[in-house]
């Protein structure tokens, strides 16, 4: 009999620890838009070593993270769970099409179709922002040199 109770109570003490436990793990959603980058911006570093990143914007979902590079390039990172993929934009490489929200755009990837997608930020100006860093990035440099030439 003694041994039933002592068993219980062991059964009792592991259930109410596997439900704290799983309380403390589940992601809390009421920090929405507060996402730690932290790790995007490491595997960024790892994959480009000799870029420098001026400036970061992340969609409002934080699966996808766009950055504006030092010397005016621009790049993109998607989360995929465990890691995330980097991308550098090639100039004239994307195309960008508004949406009826003012904080989307669709995106298209022309050397990366993976991450094609709607884009959707938290708020306006956080879209319209990339959607120029992208816009800057789809003149070609050819056509940089010529706009230049001719000014």
């Amino acid at each position: 009999m003694n041994s039933v109770i002592v068993w219980s109570i062991i059964f009792v003490l592991i259930a109410l620890f596997a439900y704290y436990a799983t309380r403390m793990a589940r992601r809390d959603d009421s920090e929405d838009g507060l996402h730690d980058f932290g790790f995007a911006l490491l595997e960024f570093g790892r994959a480009f070593p000799n870029e420098a990143i001026r400036e970061i914007h992340a969609t409002a979902d934080g699966r996808a993270v766009f950055v504006r590079l030092h010397d005016g390039k621009t790049g993109i990172m998607r989360s995929h769970t465990k890691h995330y993929a980097c991308h550098l934009i090639k100039p004239g490489r994307v195309r960008v099409q508004g949406q009826e929200d003012a904080r989307s755009f669709r995106a298209e990837f022309l050397d990366a179709p993976a991450n094609d997608g709607l884009f959707t930020f938290r708020t306006e100006a956080e879209a319209a922002e990339v959607s120029l860093w992208l816009l800057g990035n789809y003149v070609s440099s050819a056509d940089k040199d010529v706009a230049e030439d001719g000014a």
